[in-house]
């Protein structure tokens, strides 16, 4: 299958991407501060088998659910965040990065108690030479889990949809999952989820959860239990589905694209559509802001699926976690060849 529209295909896509603008969505999930270090290698250390990296400069960016938000943001929708960050020298160097890329930060949650969670990415000749962590990743207190809800509470009703961002960095835990469903249901807002692979047992009753082919067979092996001859991916794709009670399931392939199952039987295989692929980082976050626009600007599940592949097929042709911008994704509509 190739990466076509028809011409009324292109108009609708358009029709939605032009409806980003007046979208809200509300974002939940693990907040992170990305760092790059960028730089040069020109020889070997004499210390050990290593290169030597010539640091030229330093960049920070948000990171987690909220480069989720960043991607909201770039494609012109309006994205509200929530999460923890510690009372440290690098929560407030997040916050600073949220309201330099103009990123809502009145869903903050403080706690002293626990450091902001660092990634270091070293970059040299456009290439990652390591990246390193420092983080907790302990359950977030219930304390700041009320603190959430409340938040969720205040804004559910003037929210188009709610995206929730599992890095397995305390932040997700059945409690919050269950009130946020049950809210967002409540007030009839789909519920997207970025899962990790542990957490599968979680999201039962969200409307999409957005995988990527090895956390969709981890997570049927942790929901549905371990296999005697591997299954295909359409089988894992239904098993979750149901399993979960989902309305869908979109996996993603990386060069292979993505697929997406509906609970109602359709099944959508979208070939990638990216030119050059430089730097995957950040490409799942893309797709579901994607997905979470174009829902909320009136898409069914499987056009927003393929606007999303051609939004994920622009990052990925940058260096860094980049996004795309609504003038970018309209080209990439507007140059899809032709059925």
């Amino acid at each position: 299958m190739k990466n076509t529209l028809t011409a009324s295909e292109k108009r609708r896509f358009l029709d939605i991407i032009a409806g980003f603008r007046t979208v809200k969505i509300l974002v939940i999930g693990d907040f992170i501060l990305d760092q790059f270090v960028w730089g040069n290698v020109s020889r070997i250390s004499p210390e050990a088998p290593v290169p030597v990296v010539d640091v030229k400069r330093e960049s920070y960016m948000p990171g987690g659910s909220l480069n989720v938000a960043n991607n909201i943001r770039s494609l012109a929708g309006s994205a509200f965040p929530c999460g923890v960050v510690g009372r440290d020298l690098y929560g407030r160097m997040l916050v600073k990065t949220m309201r330099h890329q103009g990123i809502e930060t009145g869903g903050i949650v403080y706690d002293p108690s626990r450091p902001t969670t660092l990634k270091t990415r070293v970059i040299a000749h456009s290439q990652q030479m390591v990246r390193f962590d420092r983080e907790k990743t302990e359950d977030v207190s219930l304390a700041n889990l009320n603190k959430i809800l409340k938040f969720v509470h205040q804004m559910i009703r003037t929210m188009d949809v709610v995206v929730l961002e599992d890095y397995g960095k305390g932040v997700m835990q059945p409690f919050l999952l269950r009130e946020v469903v049950k809210l967002a249901k409540k007030f009839k807002k789909p519920v997207l989820v970025d899962p990790k692979e542990k957490h599968f047992d979680y999201y039962n009753g969200v409307t999409c959860i957005t995988p990527n082919r090895k956390e969709a067979y981890g997570g049927y092996e942790r929901t549905i239990g371990p296999w005697r001859k591997t299954p295909e991916l359409e089988a894992v794709g239904w098993a979750l589905i149901k399993k979960l009670k989902l309305e869908s399931v979109l996996v993603t392939l990386g060069e292979d694209g993505m697929i997406l199952f509906e609970k109602k039987g359709r099944v959508t295989k979208i070939p990638t559509a990216a030119r050059e692929v430089y730097d995957v980082s950040g490409a799942g976050d893309t797709v579901i802001a994607t997905i979470a626009l174009s829902l909320a600007a009136g898409a069914k599940m499987h056009e927003a699926a393929r606007i999303a592949n051609m939004a994920a097929g622009i990052v990925v042709g940058k260096l860094g976690t980049a996004t795309a911008s609504p003038e970018e994704l309209t080209e990439a509509v507007r140059r899809a060849g032709s059925r």
